[in-house]
């Protein structure tokens, strides 16, 4: 888990070396909060302009549980990644990246339950719909 957590941080400090290197040959004076306000800000634009279609266009075909299903799955993943690193940061337990892999993985599994369940329920209301239309 540590390894991985050390290998984002370094993927996301070679990204930052990079934008203050553009920002220094560019001869712009920005602060490290200014381009991280510029950074971020364009990174949850540019999210925004690829997301809201996809939802609005899950939503137009009656799709709404993807829409529900990504929500959540982006919520636990977050979740069991601030989990792991609390329990880094604690000592209350041991970073370990397959904890979160398991959780996930968990998540998964109980929605394909929860998803079996429920396409027998919309079965079972389809075919008395079907039998009372008669």
């Amino acid at each position: 888990m540590k390894e991985m957590l050390y290998k984002a941080v370094g993927f996301i400090s070679e990204i930052h070396s990079y934008i203050l290197s553009l920002n220094d040959s560019f001869e712009y004076n920005f602060t490290d909060k200014q381009l991280h306000f510029w950074v971020i800000g364009i990174l949850g634009l540019a999210l925004i302009f690829v997301i809201y279609p996809l939802f609005k266009w899950l939503a137009r075909n009656r799709h709404e549980m993807v829409i529900a299903w990504i929500y959540v799955t982006t919520v636990i993943i977050v979740i069991t990644f601030a989990i792991e690193i609390g329990q880094g940061v604690t000592g209350t337990g041991v970073m370990e990246f397959d904890d979160i892999v398991f959780g996930i993985v968990g998540f998964f599994l109980l929605f394909a339950v929860f998803s079996v369940f429920r396409m027998i329920y919309h079965g079972f209301l389809n075919l008395w719909n079907k039998r009372s239309r008669r």
